[in-house]
This record gives structure tokens, sequence and C-alpha cells, in this order.
């Protein structure tokens, strides 16, 4: 068996690019998602419990550099508390909740999220198991994958924009379709189950699949403006950047995410300057190459 990271880098590495300078331009990254207005396709990813395995503060850091970058801030399980904080920085947040088994924690943390004006609310798909495939225990919770009704519900249940993380199959993209979801991530979880397809190789089939009807978005292994264009040129909506940051916030924790995203977004604008992609509504998946 082997680590999905290493798979899912391998791939990343293995896409090249075509260069196309006759009529390019100088590009315009503006960014808008459900309903706003960004700078950049590239996010935080939804990282948890920052505070607890870096430092106090640690998630709040995370939010301040997606906010001065003005980027989407991406936040996975924490307490009402904590959610408060990162949203009280300015940041527009998308919460992801567990699958929990007992359903009502759920609908109370999108009832939380709506009363704070969140950008989003999503549900981790891919964690309702542990390493065994017995049903996963985070923090004394119990995990329980979720059905298709169940998650119908979830959706109609809100009128935040409900995004179903975890997706890495035509079979969930469908279901989740079928529920009625406004977004998906593709992901395996940083490895939560060994010999994952990488995103960006499913990336096609799914986006061929859902045919514009709500955003895809890219995760797992994604560390660096090349890494974001690749993504974007093959139909990702936009990307998330996860134990970057984590490093990023060691290393400066008043500045670090903030210059890690805003250099990986200059870098991802000389690719699409590189490339002919004038904006990202223009991005062409054939400038990409598989060695």
């Amino acid at each position: 068996m082997a680590n999905s990271n290493t798979i899912t880098r391998s791939y990343i590495d293995s896409l090249l690019i075509e260069t196309r300078f006759i009529e390019s331009t100088n590009p315009a990254l503006d960014f808008e998602l459900y309903g706003e207005h960004f700078s950049t396709p590239i996010m935080t990813a939804a990282l948890s419990h920052l505070d607890h395995f870096m430092f106090p503060g640690a998630s709040e850091a995370l939010a301040k550099g997606a906010r001065d970058a003005n980027a989407v801030l991406w936040y996975g399980m924490a307490d009402e508390e904590e959610i408060e904080r990162l949203a009280a920085t300015g940041a527009r947040l998308i919460e992801i909740i567990k699958p929990y088994t007992d359903r009502d924690i759920i609908y109370r943390k999108i009832e939380h999220a709506e009363k704070l004006g969140l950008l989003a609310v999503g549900i981790d798909i891919d964690h309702p198991f542990g390493e065994d495939g017995s049903p996963d225990n985070v923090d004394g919770y119990e995990m329980t994958s979720l059905r298709t009704t169940e998650l119908k519900e979830i959706c109609a249940s809100t009128k935040l924009p409900l995004i179903a993380k975890g997706v890495l199959s035509k079979w969930d993209a469908q279901k989740c379709l079928e529920a009625g979801v406004s977004g998906m991530v593709l992901s395996h979880h940083n490895s939560r189950i060994e010999d994952a397809v990488p995103p960006l190789m499913i990336l096609p089939e799914i986006l061929e699949l859902v045919n514009g009807t709500v955003p895809v978005f890219a995760d797992d292994e994604i560390k660096s403006g090349m890494d974001a264009f690749k993504a974007l040129a093959l139909g990702a909506k936009g990307v998330c950047i996860g134990r970057p940051l984590m490093t990023a916030i060691k290393q400066d924790p008043d500045g670090g995410v903030r210059d890690y995203l805003l250099s990986a977004t200059a870098q991802l604008r000389k690719a699409m300057a590189y490339t002919g992609c004038t904006d990202l509504t223009k991005m062409d998946p054939t400038v990409i190459r598989r060695c």
C-alpha cells in the first residue's frame, strides 16, 4: 500500500504545461464565490485544532492571513467559541462539519454558522470510519456515514451554500448532486485511505458529470501557485492549501499565511500569463500535458 499523499504529489508533478505567449495579456485573478469577491482562487484548507496542535492563537493567525490576502478561509472541527473568534477576524469563513452520528449536532452547527453570517458550510462526507472501518470517533463524538436522503435534508435546512468535502468518485458526486449540494471538494483527506486516486486525476470525470451546476474545488498536496494553476486549468473552481500554511504560521505568526498566499497567487498569475489564460474564466485544460 502506498501513501495517497505521495501518489497525489507524483501525479501533480507529472502534469506539464505548454506555453502560449502570442495574444496573451496580464491576467486578472478576480475570484467570485457564492456572490462575494476575492483576490485569489487559492484558499486555505479546512485545517482543524490548530490552537491545540500548534499554539494558542494559531487558528486566528490562519484567519487573519486569509483576510489580509483577501482569500477564502476554510476551517474544520472547532467549537462554537473558536468559530466565533475566526469569524470576528473579518475573514470570510467556510466551516466544515463532521458527519456526527448525532445529526442534531450538524444542524446546531449550521444554525450557528447562519447566525454568524459565514460564507458557507460543508460536510466531511469522507470521515465516518476509523482505521479499521468501524465508526470513527473524534474528540469523543462518534461519526456515521450519511445517506443521500439525510444529506438532502441537511442541504434543504439552510440558506447557506452547503458543500460536500471528500468527494473522490463519480458515485459520491452523483449522490451529492441528487442531494442538492452547492459545491464539492475533491479530497482523500490527507491520505485517510491508502492508494487513493489523486483528486486531479478524477477531476475531469467529475466535472463532466457536474456539467457546471456547482463549483468543484481541489484539495490535497496543493503547495504552490503552479500546483494551483494545474488544477484550475483542468477546471477546478478553486484550490486549498493546508500544511504549508501551518509551516508559515510557525515561521511568522503575524504575516506568514498572508505572504504565502500572496506568493502562491503571484506564481499562479505568472503561469496564467505564460499560457494565455487571461482570467479565471478562460482557463484552458489543453495547456496541460501528462509526462
